[in-house]
């Protein structure tokens, strides 16, 4: 899976050699580079150079404004995002996650056991993280938790809309003890009274057809060219799904999970009563 950035400006030029009536060897040939390469730059698999694009669009005789329109896209989804501070927290998964996060115009989030990252409390954190095989980690667990805060923080600056469907099981299942509890449900209570945070809870009555154990996430970006994505989590790592009838059906699916949940407001008095049962 690669950026956003870089998918956009790849698909971009495979569009411009399309239009060029030229095939990716020829570009290859007129480049005297191999055809493999102008294929991982159209694709995305590789990082695409300002020279790169300035010289491709010689060759498909591109208008200035959008060459150097590219040439920015190229200089953007070659610079190291704000994750690269907390490195050594953030695998390859984890980097592209963020790339989609911080990106998306729109987050669908829906987890039936646990508490989505973006609207976790560090002390909730801190008790869903898994212990480290050895000592001497704890900086380590620190810096997950520090990241995780700093992608709250800019999800609140940002104006991405995010839509949450929970599992009162989230509510009820104690993390961390009383307490942690406790702040978590009243953290969840202020984020949802927010604007452009919709969470939605899936009462416990509610039958197993629609209910669903695996978590996933829907984003959706601004630029209309940018198709949606979905991200399903897995114990091990996530399996990232671009095809369309797929994705359609993840949307169709949280539609019905948003369906079967209360409506924020009686979501959110539902989090009350579970707050008075802590």
């Amino acid at each position: 899976m690669t950026s956003v950035r870089r998918r956009r400006l790849g698909r971009e030029l495979r569009r411009l050699r399309e239009a060029a009536g030229m095939t990716g060897e020829q570009v290859a040939a007129e480049l005297e580079c191999s055809a493999s390469k102008i294929s991982r730059m159209e694709t995305g698999k590789v990082p695409v150079s300002p020279r790169d694009v300035r010289d491709v669009a010689a060759i498909y005789d591109v208008p200035d404004d959008l060459r150097d329109s590219l040439i920015e896209l190229a200089r953007e989804s070659r610079q190291k995002d704000w994750w690269h501070a907390y490195a050594d927290s953030v695998q390859p998964q984890m980097a592209v996650y963020l790339d989609m996060e911080s990106e998306a115009s729109e987050i669908r989030l829906y987890r039936a056991i646990r508490i989505p990252s973006l609207l976790r409390t560090a002390g909730y954190a801190r008790a869903t993280s898994v212990p480290a095989p050895v000592s001497g980690a704890q900086p380590e667990e620190s810096q997950s938790v520090q990241l995780m805060m700093e992608r709250q923080r800019r999800a609140s600056d940002s104006t991405s809309k995010i839509w949450a469907v929970i599992h009162e099981a989230a509510l009820r299942r104690q993390v961390g003890g009383p307490d942690v509890m406790r702040a978590q449900i009243e953290h969840l209570l202020a984020r949802s009274a927010k604007p452009g945070i919709s969470l939605q809870v899936i009462p416990l009555g509610t039958g197993a057809p629609v209910v669903m154990d695996t978590p996933f996430v829907i984003f959706k970006f601004p630029d209309r060219s940018d198709t949606d994505i979905v991200c399903v989590g897995y114990a091990t790592g996530a399996l990232w799904i671009e095809d369309a009838a797929e994705v359609r059906t993840y949307a169709t699916l949280y539609r019905h999970l948003q369906a079967a949940a209360l409506s924020p407001t009686d979501s959110a008095a539902l989090m009350s009563s579970v707050l008075q049962d802590c």
